[in-house]
């Protein structure tokens, strides 16, 4: 059975993003694997629980009470936790490719101000270096878990298809829409023609996966902006992007792209890598 990997350090923020790693693992009979990472140098206590002064006895107490609250919503699979003991985002990735898991999900407090929370500053350099697709939630916005609506950017660079069979697979889970935005971000002519090159070629994807979909055009000056507008305007659940988006795959940090849009996109982000940065990862 699969496993999606929920990181957890128990604020708001992150019971959110369980509970929608919950809802995609109902649909599709995963596992949930929660994760709470103690760095000893950085950890601060947010927990609320005076039960134990012993902190890691507190975090298996509230281990115990998610489990024990959503496992009902999980009749064919399991829900679990681990601790591990490093730095945050290297115990997430660490953890995700030794479970196999298809997907993590972790809530972020973008640039909020709130470091002492760790998943918050560790979401970029979790993304960074996961060897599977990886949902980013940001906290304080209420969203519905059903995924109903996918927004899916398409630019001109080679690398923007491959996040449509993983994009594809979540919607067929939900019965959901995939709105395929192609992105003119120039006047170029060829470039244009490529975009909606990609686009149609997405678009046959999708028709022979039985997905429902359709193509928005739209004129851009930056991508992720636009993005975002169009899916707060088409009222989205999700919004689908490759960490590179038209330029070369040629290193492992997130590009200014895919760093706004898990900074500051109010719907949950799936960022997918491209096939060249996991093959230089070593996966």
């Amino acid at each position: 059975m699969r496993t999606i990997i929920s990181a957890i350090d128990f604020s708001d923020c992150s019971i959110n993003a369980l509970e929608h790693a919950i809802s995609i693992a109902a649909k599709s009979d995963s596992n949930i694997l929660m994760l709470w990472v103690n760095n000893p140098n950085t950890t601060k206590t947010i927990l609320s629980s005076d039960l134990s002064d012993d902190l890691l006895e507190e975090v298996e107490h509230q281990f115990t009470r998610l489990i024990n609250k959503y496992e009902k919503e999980l009749p064919n699979s399991r829900i679990d936790y681990i601790i591990r003991e490093g730095k945050v985002y290297k115990e997430v990735v660490n953890q995700a490719r030794e479970s196999e898991a298809w997907l993590i999900v972790a809530g972020t407090h973008g640039s909020s101000g709130f470091e002492e929370l760790w998943i918050g500053s560790n979401a970029n350099r979790i993304v960074t270096a996961a060897p599977c697709p990886v949902i980013t939630i940001r906290t304080g916005i209420p969203i519905v878990r059903d995924l109903k609506k996918i927004v899916m950017p398409v630019d001109s660079s080679m690398e923007t298809r491959q996040k449509v069979p993983f994009t594809s697979e979540l919607a067929k889970l939900f019965d959901a829409e995939v709105h395929i935005l192609a992105t003119y971000t120039t006047t170029v002519e060829n470039v244009r023609g490529t975009v909606m090159s990609y686009a149609k070629q997405s678009a046959k994807y999708f028709k022979e996966h039985d997905v429902k979909h359709f193509i928005v055009e739209t004129e851009s000056d930056n991508i992720a902006t636009s993005t975002m507008e169009y899916a707060r305007q088409s009222d989205a659940n999700l919004i689908s992007i490759m960490t590179e988006q038209e330029k070369a795959a040629s290193n492992l940090w997130l590009g200014p792209y895919a760093q706004q849009m898990v900074h500051h996109s109010p719907i949950p982000v799936l960022s997918i890598h491209p096939m060249e940065i996991l093959i230089s990862m070593g996966y």
